[in-house]
């Protein structure tokens, strides 16, 4: 059993796990399942669409640490009783917090159900959950972008829930970001939402080619943020009263791997001009 991990029960009362090694807890707050259904299901509308899509609909799960993101997906298509066809990928660089949540499924409750899918998905790399065909992949996602594994189809949503710039600072860079967003597929509108609201990382999203708007409300957040391919996707994009607040930011300057975020330069607010 992994001991880098430990439980804890979140303001709302539910339980979830706390990475001692990065300080940070899973799904704080609300919980993993009520942070995983508002951020990720709701913020890129997975069951409306993929009930829409002709083809199987896919999924990038980016971080998928103890897999309250991708149980989510997989019990919402399941209670909507959505007939689409849904491939579920999760990256992560280690199962050791899965490991370790399956070891507690009954405290976590959430997994608890879908138990004998997560021993399929942690030996063999693949299991079936309800009409998701869900895969893991052991991998540095950062690697996986700069050159994709066979076999893996590009993605109609992701779901961004890595550890934190503050910890994970390379997975939120606009190198890396930049490279993501050359990788999708221009004719497959593609959604990417993360529980951030910063202003530097919606800058760095932006100047990466996304379109970036509002998300959701989840815990103490009163707003989250989803980027996209295309416009159209947004609920809620950012315009020009939040392109001021930028120019005023001392941190409005996007996270580049050589630099430490200060207020915007004028050639990236001119380039984040050109995107609203």
């Amino acid at each position: 059993m992994p001991r880098n991990f430990s439980l804890v029960t979140v303001a709302s009362g539910a339980v979830s796990l706390r990475s001692l090694e990065h300080g940070e807890t899973f799904h704080p707050v609300v919980g993993p399942m009520a942070e995983a259904r508002a951020l990720h299901v709701a913020g890129s509308r997975i069951v409306e669409r993929a009930g829409e899509c002709a083809r199987p609909f896919v999924i990038w799960d980016v971080g998928l640490g103890a897999a309250a993101n991708a149980v989510a997906v997989i019990e919402a298509l399941s209670e909507a009783r959505c007939p689409a066809h849904v491939e579920l990928h999760s990256f992560d660089c280690t199962a050791a917090p899965l490991t370790f949540a399956l070891g507690h499924a009954d405290e976590l409750g959430y997994l608890a159900p879908w138990r004998e899918a997560v021993v399929q998905l942690l030996a063999s790399g693949r299991a079936a959950a309800g009409n998701v065909d869900w895969h893991f992949h052991r991998c540095d996602f950062r690697e996986f972008v700069c050159a994709p594994r066979a076999g893996v189809p590009l993605p109609d949503a992701i779901l961004y829930d890595p550890y934190s710039p503050e910890s994970n600072r390379s997975m939120w860079t606009l190198e890396h970001f930049t490279r993501l967003r050359e990788r999708l597929d221009p004719a497959r509108p593609c959604t990417l939402t993360n529980y951030s609201r910063s202003t530097s990382i919606r800058v760095t999203l932006m100047l990466a080619g996304f379109h970036v708007g509002l998300g959701g409300a989840t815990g103490e957040k009163d707003q989250t943020t989803v980027a996209a391919t295309h416009r159209d996707l947004l609920a809620h994009p950012l315009g020009a009263e939040w392109l001021g607040r930028v120019a005023r930011s001392t941190r409005g300057a996007p996270l580049r791997e050589s630099r430490t975020p200060g207020p915007v330069s004028s050639e990236d607010l001119a380039a984040l001009r050109a995107r609203i």
